[in-house]
């Protein structure tokens, strides 16, 4: 899938000036620009889950599904900074998640600058099967993950959707496909859809890759937070050498936990009963304190904004 018009360039000195790109051929029509894609809606149901703080804990299930695709963990392991640099990569995938939903018009410059960002990106697999990450059926991955971890996550820090809203859902994450540049050839156009494609996935290409592993090893080797106000960062890294372990065992009990079962199964994960229980304990926790926070703690930073002026506006 490519996005780039070939342009047949005469030599510097032919003395021919080149074509104009927007010059239609003779007796041939003008092609009007297709419109931009429209975000998610204000006040629609990813408009009030994405931006709230519980998707912090949904998201490393959602990646940690993303790179069980072997070209896309070869991606990440060939191209990504998450070793390096895992606090500045978080921070960089959440901030242009909450803006595909909360950013207007800049979302749809934030999906360009994302599909530019990733045409560089290709190498081999770990299979020695050429990737590319636009790839359509690899990009297309990458947002499908979103709809069943949301599905599921809400279903325990929140409350199970209805029927209506698991639709309303899925057609606004379809939105944000279209955001991201996808065709709608690329995506299950309803959950009826969804649902084969999902689970043909889930049997017949996801891997616990090398990527996979590292995302939820308990002892992996996570520097210090190096974001957020310096007194914290100061006190964080001095502690860290004593809060690294917990801080790692509780992040894989939360991606593990939070991944949609068949997703676990898929990937031949260890999940106990007592564990599961243990989720749903802290899971209750969460949609009791949650909920009563002011809206500037629940929100993150983005989401709290956008909210506040949606409201101005009406």
């Amino acid at each position: 899938m490519s996005e780039n018009v070939r342009m047949s360039r005469p030599h510097p000195d032919s003395g021919q000036a080149p074509a104009e790109a927007s010059a239609p051929a003779p007796g041939r029509p003008r092609r009007e620009a297709a419109p931009d894609p429209v975000p998610p809606p204000v006040g629609g149901v990813l408009w009030t889950v994405a931006g709230d703080i519980r998707a912090l804990l949904m998201l490393p299930a959602a990646l940690t599904m993303q790179v069980a695709h072997p070209a896309i963990g070869a991606g990440v392991d060939d191209h990504s900074v998450f070793r390096t640099d895992p606090w500045g990569r978080g921070e960089r995938s959440l901030r242009s998640l909450q803006l595909w939903i909360y950013g207007g018009p800049a979302a749809v410059e934030e999906g360009r600058r994302l599909r530019a960002m990733h045409k560089r990106i290709q190498g081999t697999d770990a299979h020695g099967r050429r990737y590319h990450a636009l790839t359509p059926a690899h990009y297309a991955w990458v947002h499908a993950t979103g709809y069943p971890v949301y599905r599921h996550g809400l279903g325990l820090l929140a409350r199970p959707l209805t029927e209506a809203q698991e639709r309303r859902l899925y057609a606004e994450w379809l939105q944000v496909g279209r955001v991201l540049g996808i065709h709608d050839r690329d995506m299950p156009q309803t959950i009826e859809e969804f649902w084969p494609y999902y689970r043909r996935v889930l049997e017949e290409d996801l891997e616990a890759t090398v990527v996979v592993r590292e995302l939820i090893d308990p002892d992996a080797a996570v520097p210090a937070p190096d974001r957020g106000p310096l007194p914290l960062r100061l006190v964080l890294r001095m502690a860290w050498p004593w809060l690294r372990g917990p801080f790692q065992r509780v992040r894989s009990f939360l991606t593990i936990g939070l991944m949609p079962p068949d997703a676990r199964a898929a990937l031949d994960l260890a999940w106990t009963d007592a564990q599961e229980r243990r989720l749903r304990r802290v899971a209750r926790v969460v949609r009791l304190v949650v909920p009563v926070l002011p809206e500037r703690l629940r929100y993150l930073p983005l989401a709290y904004r956008a909210r506040r002026a949606a409201r101005a506006g009406a």
